[in-house]
């Protein structure tokens, strides 16, 4: 099974969670791929959307390896496994962690200018992206939701590895994936369309103009 793109990953969980309409939820999307997955999801669920702050820690000199995550409002995660394996120093860490600082504030000014995110107290919260790889973007994420005092955190993933899942489970009320996998190289090899998503498209999906009922975008 591969995905055509991540709207249509979007909108196989979706008819998973339709079991949610009428209960409330808050769905929110990790950007910036995540947040089309996000889009899919909150359109079939009536429900808002917003887009949940984290960027993962790249590895020096392997920008799609992460080796921690951030979010807001100071929240860091690391793999250690990885830092292992690749035999990086504090000092080598630290420098990466302020880098994906830099990144975290410069979409926090563009997605939220002047206005907080969504208030998560007390709700149930969807929490999607487009994949997961090492889980460190999702831990960070989570890790901001319970800070924010959720009700319930049902994590959405189209693919991700069982180990991973396994992991995450006791962090979370419910997981919703749509292919978990015992071995998994990368998010983008289950995608046939696996495009970068720029902030302009994480922009108009964030716009509060959701989609006429019985419609699907394209």
């Amino acid at each position: 099974m591969r995905f055509r793109n991540r709207r249509e990953a979007g909108r196989i969980l979706a008819a998973r969670l339709r079991y949610l309409r009428g209960h409330e939820p808050v769905v929110l999307g990790l950007p910036r791929g995540g947040v089309v997955v996000a889009r899919e999801v909150a359109d079939a669920l009536y429900a808002p959307l917003d887009a949940l702050l984290v960027h993962k820690i790249r590895a020096p000199g392997r920008p799609e390896l992460a080796i921690g995550a951030v979010a807001e409002p100071d929240v860091v995660v690391s793999n250690p496994a990885i830092i292992r394996t690749l035999k990086l120093t504090p000092a080598a860490f630290s420098r990466a962690a302020r880098s994906a600082k830099v990144e975290l504030a410069r979409r926090a000014a563009l997605y939220h200018p002047g206005h907080p995110p969504l208030p998560v107290a007390g709700q149930t919260v969807v929490l999607a992206d487009d994949g997961i790889a090492t889980g460190a973007t999702v831990r960070a994420a989570i890790r901001v939701l319970r800070a924010r005092q959720a009700r319930r955190i049902i994590l959405a993933v189209p693919v991700a590895p069982f180990e991973v899942l396994r992991a995450l489970s006791p962090a979370v009320d419910q997981i919703a994936c749509a292919l978990p996998l015992k071995r998994m190289n990368s998010v983008g090899a289950w995608y046939s369309d696996f495009d970068e998503v720029e902030d302009s498209e994480v922009l108009r999906l964030l716009m509060p103009e959701p989609a006429p009922a019985g419609t699907a975008r394209p």
